[in-house]
């Protein structure tokens, strides 16, 4: 299996290189430069790519030239914030017009270009796979004020739906995950029952997102997971 992970160097991206793939995989990270002391599973091999999507064309451009021929997961794992979200201080009315802007074009533009430039290496796996990593922030009634990073991610579950619909003949799995708050400071390499502990039902656990992924990679050319939705147990908004 060939798995482009988009948003590969830190926290949740990082921790989907280092724990998804198997013995004979090909995992390709992708970000804005390559991380020091990441290594894949033995006898998995690791690509990188570096793109800095904040410039969608260009990043764009520069992954097309570098991904594989074939492809057969495209992770996309990209999501930046407002400044002040998740925050008391945040207020919709004091953001900088172009942040918000980039904002934007990281999480939908380049999202949109991507996809379009790597679908047809996609398209040649026996189970082509696309995963978007989007947040319980993008859902109706979420709770949350932060007006950018919602609409973002709320944008998400549309391009899944409609890449869903377009490409259902060649039996395209789009999938969704729509995360809660994330416990991102404990790796992999800490022991699941610490990374619990440390926010106490208040984070998940970047360990049970990759646990989650993996499954759908599994799954047969059969069916597929539309959306999972995926907050904290303690996350008063679910």
């Amino acid at each position: 299996m060939r798995i482009l992970i988009v948003g590969a160097s830190r926290g949740l991206g990082r921790a989907f290189v280092e724990g998804l793939c198997e013995p004979g995989d090909t995992v390709i990270g992708v970000s804005r430069s390559r991380p020091q002391q990441l290594q894949a599973p033995s006898g998995v091999e690791l690509q990188w790519i570096e793109a800095d999507l904040a410039s969608p064309q260009t990043a764009v451009e520069q992954i097309e030239q570098q991904a594989p021929d074939t492809l057969d997961v495209i992770l996309y794992n990209v999501g930046v914030w407002e400044d002040r979200a998740f925050s008391d201080e945040y207020a919709f009315l004091e953001d900088d017009e172009a942040a918000l802007a980039d904002l934007i074009n990281i999480n939908v533009t380049a999202t949109l270009l991507l996809l379009k430039r790597l679908l047809p290496r996609l398209l040649q796996s026996a189970r082509p796979q696309v995963v978007l990593t989007g947040s319980t922030s993008g859902l109706r009634q979420s709770g949350q004020p932060e007006v950018a990073f919602g609409a973002s991610k709320f944008a998400l579950s549309g391009i899944a739906d409609a890449l869903r619909e377009g490409f259902r003949e060649q039996k395209l799995a789009v999938t969704t995950l729509q995360l809660g708050y994330l416990n991102t400071d404990d790796g992999l390499n800490t022991p699941l029952s610490q990374a619990v502990a440390t926010s106490q039902g208040e984070q998940i656990p970047v360990h049970d997102v990759v646990a989650m992924v993996r499954a759908l990679l599994k799954l047969s050319d059969a069916s597929f997971v539309r959306e999972l939705v995926m907050p904290a147990i303690l996350d008063q908004n679910f």
